[in-house]
C-alpha cells in the first residue's frame, strides 16, 4: 500500500543543493593512513602529487580538517544541469517482494554519461583548467568515468585522454564511441603507447586488462606530457568528496519527509559512490548522533573487502604510482574477463578501508549471475534499467528486504542507483541466453596476488 504521504520521487529545489562538499575525514577517529612514496616508504609530500595531480586537488587530497569545502560557483552551475537527482521511493518493488520494509534509491542516471561519475569529472576538469593545463589523461573501466570525464572535458574546452581496459573497450563499443563523439581519445589498455603497457603486455601476454594496468598507462601519458595531469574516477580521497553530493542531497530529503533510514547500501569497486553516499550519515555516527548499518557490496570475482589483506599496495598494477593503505587483491591481480561491468579495481578507497577495518562498514560479495537477476527483477517493475555496478545494490538489497518479511520489520532500506545499463545490453543478452556464467578466484590466486605487495 502507498504511503501518500511519501511521494514516489522526492526532488528537491535547486536552493536545496549542496554549497560544499563534506570531507568525512574531518570526523573520522581513525584516519586514512597517508600514501607512501615507494621509493622512500615515507608519506608522499605535496610536491610530489603535484606532479601528477592538478594543485587544487592535492590540497584536497591531504585535507583531514576541514568538515566542508565550498564547490565553486562553476561547477554549481554545470550541476543544476542534472542536480538534485530524485530520491525515488521503490513502492513497486517492495508490493512485488511483499515485504515490510520502505526502500529508497537515489538515482543518478540522469544525465548523458549515465553514472555518478559526473560529479568528480566536472570538478577534477575544473581545477586542470583554473590550473591552465592543455588536458588531462585517465583511466575507465567499464566506460562510465571516462564517459563522464569527456563530457567535462569538451565543456571547459580541454583535451582528454583515455585508457580503456581492453575487455571493456572491445565489450563496450557504444560506450566508447560516446567518449569519441565528445572529442576523447580512447585507447584500449593495455597498449603498446607506453613504456607501462609494453611492459604490462610482456609479462601477461594476451591479458584482457584492468583498472591497474589502465591506471599505470594513463599516469606515465601525463607525467611525459607538457601541460597534462592525471584524474581519476574512484579510490582517492578527492573524488570520494566530490561524490558527496550524493550523501547530502540523500540525507536532505529524507529530513524533510522525517524519514530516517536503518540500512544504507551501496556497491564497491574502487568506492567513490559507496563512499560518497553515506559519508553524512558516516559523519553523524562518527559524532555519535545516529547509528545505521552500511553495506559494501563487490563482486565475487573481485572481492577485495571481502577476501583482500589490509596492506600497503601499488594503486597500479605497473607500480608507477603512490602507495595506499588498504583492501587488496594485490596491484598484479587482473579479474576474469568474464566479469561484466565496472567494479573491477584491485583494491578499496583508503575511507573505506579504514571504515571497514574499524567495524563501521559491512561487506558482501556477490555473483554476477544473481547480480542481473536482481537488475532484470528491478527493471520490471521499477521501470529503470540499472547498470551492472549497480545492482549489486539492488541484489543485497532486495535480500534485506526479504529478510523483513520473515522477522516482520519494518526496516528503511537506502540504495545508490549509481546509474543505468543500456550500454551493458551484451551483458544482459548473455544472461538472458543463459551464457554468464561465475567466476570466483581462488585462494591460490588471491594469495600468489598479494605474496607480490611490497613490504615494510
Amino acid at each position: 500500500m502507498k504511503d501518500t504521504k511519501i511521494p514516489y520521487k522526492i526532488y528537491l529545489d535547486e536552493k536545496e543543493m549542496p554549497t560544499a562538499w563534506y570531507n568525512l575525514r574531518a570526523d573520522m577517529k581513525n584516519k586514512p593512513d597517508p600514501l607512501l612514496d615507494p621509493a622512500t616508504g615515507k608519506p608522499v609530500t605535496a610536491e610530489a602529487l603535484g606532479q601528477v595531480f592538478c594543485r587544487e586537488l592535492v590540497e584536497q587530497e591531504l585535507n583531514e580538517t576541514d568538515a566542508y569545502i565550498p564547490i565553486p560557483q562553476e561547477i554549481r552551475d554545470f550541476y543544476r544541469m542534472y542536480r538534485p537527482s530524485p530520491l525515488v521511493r521503490a513502492y513497486c518493488l517492495e508490493k512485488k517482494l511483499g515485504t515490510p520494509a520502505k526502500i529508497y534509491y537515489k538515482f543518478e542516471g540522469n544525465n548523458t554519461s549515465g553514472s555518478h561519475k559526473l560529479n568528480s569529472a566536472i570538478a577534477q576538469a575544473y581545477y586542470a583548467k583554473n590550473q591552465g593545463l592543455v588536458g588531462v589523461t585517465t583511466e575507465t573501466g567499464a566506460g562510465q568515468w571516462g564517459t563522464a570525464l569527456s563530457m567535462a572535458c569538451a565543456y571547459l574546452g580541454l583535451d582528454c585522454k583515455v585508457f580503456m581496459v581492453k575487455v571493456s573497450y572491445e565489450q563496450k563499443p557504444h560506450r566508447r564511441e560516446v567518449m569519441r563523439t565528445y572529442g576523447a581519445s580512447v585507447t584500449p589498455s593495455p597498449s603498446t603507447e607506453t613504456e607501462a603497457g609494453r611492459r604490462i603486455l610482456s609479462e601477461h601476454p594476451g591479458t584482457t586488462g584492468s583498472l591497474g594496468c589502465a591506471i599505470s598507462e594513463a599516469v606515465e601519458a601525463a607525467v611525459t606530457r607538457e601541460g597534462y595531469r592525471y584524474v581519476l574516477g574512484s579510490v582517492l580521497n578527492q573524488v570520494l568528496l566530490h561524490q558527496t553530493v550524493i550523501g547530502l542531497e540523500t540525507k536532505t530529503a529524507l529530513d524533510k519527509y522525517g524519514v530516517k533510514p536503518d540500512i544504507i547500501i551501496g556497491c564497491a569497486g574502487g568506492g567513490s559512490n559507496l563512499g560518497g553516499l553515506i559519508s553524512p550519515f558516516m559523519g553523524e555516527v562518527m559524532r555519535g548522533e545516529a547509528d545505521y548499518r552500511f553495506i559494501a557490496v563487490e563482486p565475487a570475482s573481485c572481492p577485495s573487502l571481502t577476501r583482500g589483506s589490509y596492506v600497503y599496495d601499488y594503486c597500479d598494477t605497473g607500480r608507477i604510482c603512490p602507495l595506499a593503505k588498504m583492501y587488496t587483491l594485490g596491484s598484479s591481480f587482473i579479474p576474469a574477463p568474464n566479469h561484466a561491468g565496472g567494479l573491477r579495481y584491485h583494491g578499496m578507497s583508503p575511507i573505506l578501508s579504514q571504515l571497514y577495518h574499524d567495524g563501521y562498514l559491512e561487506a558482501r560479495s556477490v555473483k554476477q549471475t544473481d547480480v542481473f537477476e536482481a537488475a532484470e527483477e528491478f527493471a520490471r517493475v521499477e521501470g529503470i534499467l540499472p547498470a551492472p555496478e549497480s545492482s549489486h545494490a539492488i541484489r543485497v538489497a532486495i535480500d534485506e528486504a526479504k529478510k523483513c518479511i520473515e522477522t516482520g520489520e519494518e526496516k528503511t532500506i537506502v540504495f545508490g542507483l549509481t546509474g543505468t545499463g543500456y550500454f551493458d545490453m551484451t551483458s544482459y543478452q548473455k544472461f538472458n541466453d543463459g551464457k554468464m556464467s561465475d567466476y570466483i578466484p581462488t585462494d591460490e590466486e588471491i594469495a600468489a596476488s598479494l605474496a607480490l605487495t611490497p613490504k615494510f
